[in-house]
């Protein structure tokens, strides 16, 4: 019988390589967008070329701001994950200035999927919220033999 690993005791054991890891990411970078707590949250402060028509931001920069904040809560054992299906819901527009924060929430996480609820602040109001799901690969992006216990 195949013995189950304890992704949370890889999540602490390998903290610092997961974070080197998810911190890579280009997109979010070229966004500007910050990683301001590895287990929550992730920040952007919103530019004057972020916004649309109407001069609020963008649906596109709220988004990519919640999928990163999605990507690193799903991949934060150190295994492969990717997104499945996400649902965002806009609720209160943002300006130009702002500073937006996303916080990821894991619902449920089991072999396969992870479930994950991403809210998008601007001080104490409430943004945008997302519901995601990721789909969880066989493949871990560190070495996890050295010395994990089950």
């Amino acid at each position: 019988m195949k013995k189950r690993i304890d992704e949370q005791q890889i999540h602490e054991k390998h903290y610092d390589q997961i974070l080197e890891q998810v911190k890579k990411d280009p997109y979010a970078q070229s966004l500007g967008i910050q990683l301001t707590e590895f287990k929550a949250g992730s920040a952007i402060e919103v530019q004057d070329h972020m916004v649309n028509a109407y001069e609020t931001v963008h649906g596109a920069i709220i988004y990519a701001l919640a999928d990163h904040a999605f990507s690193v809560a799903c991949n934060a054992y150190g295994k492969t994950s990717v997104g499945l299906s996400t649902t965002i819901q806009f609720i209160e527009a943002a300006r130009p200035g702002d500073r937006l924060v996303a916080s990821a929430t894991e619902i449920k996480c089991n072999y396969r999927t992870g479930f994950y609820r991403i809210d998008i602040y601007h001080k104490e109001n409430l943004i945008a919220t997302m519901e995601a799901v990721s789909y969880r690969k066989n493949h871990y992006f560190i070495d996890i033999k050295d010395g994990i216990e089950n």
